[in-house]
């Protein structure tokens, strides 16, 4: 079997964390390490050669952009960018007529959208696998490298403790997804109002979620303390109104000195630095959010890779 032999088996989709089993994630953070090596050493990995991304936005981005398109060459492959400026995205064509359509162009399709629902209908109506590169509900590429990160400077991540300090937003939703497949602890704690949405949390293992009023406590004994930015994407008229709300969860020195004295720091990017994290924290030694940014590309060719191909062998 080479590496490029198209795999067999149902046509599978990444819209949240959850559909991948604990041993694809395995799998997949395997083989980002592997593809990651082989990049650093220049070697090429042409897996993907002759297939083809289109790459979705409905939402700004950066390094959603930069990752998916740049790890699409690097695997041999080529990419198509779209927005709704310049396709019937977001014009009168209906989400499932152009799923139709692009999936019967392409091989690959990543989107970054707003609600979830709209990723599901595209999805349920394409015929080649499709990505979540970010909705309102998940951004589960994104905890795929953190939890490589991690990985990369701690070890196993199972019976270890993340604080998650502030919104219950796509990022903190996507971590309690990952804590439960990975089996680790999740601490949370929001201001009063956005706290987590019981019925979105649903029944969950003894042990996997605890909330704290106080964050400097939620961050107590953690390994791992992450945040994100205080209004994201489309809650922009939200903004003064949170700055008050989150005032007290900027995580600062306290906080990451309640931690685990070997504890990391995570930001998903971008920052403001003096609002969800200080200066002396993201720029501190304790900080591998570039490692966290780096590895989007790494994860995501490994994510790529196996959704077309399956599992090869290393």
């Amino acid at each position: 079997m080479s590496d490029a032999t198209p795999k067999t088996g149902p046509l599978r989709h990444f819209l949240q964390f959850r559909d991948l089993s604990k041993t694809e994630i395995q799998y997949v953070l395997d083989r980002a390490q592997l593809i990651k090596k082989k990049f650093k050493r220049y070697e090429p990995h042409h897996t993907l050669h002759d297939r083809n991304l289109a790459m979705v936005f409905e939402k700004a981005s950066t390094r959603t952009r930069v990752s998916f398109e740049a790890g699409m060459y690097q695997l041999g492959g080529s990419v198509i960018h779209l927005t709704t400026g310049d396709s019937q995205l977001g014009r009168s064509e209906p989400i499932e007529d152009t799923a139709r359509v692009i999936s019967r162009m392409v091989d690959l399709v990543m989107i970054r959208t707003f609600e979830q629902t709209r990723i599901e209908r595209f999805a349920s109506h394409s015929r080649v696998p499709v990505i979540n590169g970010l909705t309102n509900e998940f951004h589960p590429c994104q905890i795929l490298a953190d939890i490589f990160t991690f990985i990369e400077h701690q070890g196993p991540i199972a019976g270890k403790t993340v604080a998650w300090i502030g919104d219950a937003n796509n990022m903190a939703y996507t971590w309690l997804q990952a804590a439960e497949i990975l089996g680790f602890r999740l601490h949370v704690s929001a201001p009063a109002g956005y706290q987590l949405d019981p019925q979105r949390v649903g029944q969950l293992p003894a042990g996997i979620l605890q909330e704290f009023a106080d964050p400097i406590e939620a961050c107590r004994d953690a390994h791992l303390v992450t945040t994100d930015v205080w209004t994201s994407m489309g809650y922009e008229d939200e903004n003064e109104e949170r700055r008050k709300a989150f005032a007290d969860w900027c995580v600062d020195a306290d906080m990451m000195a309640a931690a685990d004295p070997k504890a990391l720091f995570m930001h998903c990017l971008p920052a403001h630095r003096g609002e969800e994290v200080t200066g002396e924290v993201i720029d501190g030694p304790q900080s591998v959010v570039w490692d966290e940014a780096e590895n989007r590309l790494h994860v995501q060719k490994a994510l790529m890779e196996f959704l077309l191909l399956g599992q090869l062998p290393a």
